[in-house]
């Protein structure tokens, strides 16, 4: 499963350095940080919306985008989306009570 997501961190990456004006991705990265956290909320609204109407297609269409510009966000962090993974499994078995609670201390 995550194969793709190795496999889009590269483009990614290999996006940020290129011409704005030879992809979309590039051209987020040239137009800053704040450009890109608009698309991450944009993205996310859509996502709620889809998932308010319940159409199945739609939540899966626009979770894809979120989690996209998602990625482009933490590629402009310098973040590798394997962090959050890692992160992800670190947390795996542990209630969600008891990490919210670890993070209060």
């Amino acid at each position: 499963m995550t194969d793709i997501i190795q496999q889009l961190t590269e483009t990614l990456k290999e996006r940020k350095n290129a011409a704005p004006e030879s992809s979309y991705v590039s051209s987020l990265y040239h137009k800053g940080l704040d450009s890109i956290l608009k698309k991450v909320g944009e993205e996310s609204a859509e996502t709620i919306i889809a998932a308010k109407d319940g159409e199945k297609s739609a939540i899966v269409y626009e979770t894809a985008d979120l989690w996209f510009h998602t990625m482009v966000m933490l590629i402009d962090q310098g973040i590798e989306p394997q962090e959050v993974l890692d992160e992800l499994a670190r947390r795996f078995g542990t209630s969600g009570i008891e990490e919210k609670a670890s993070r209060k201390k």
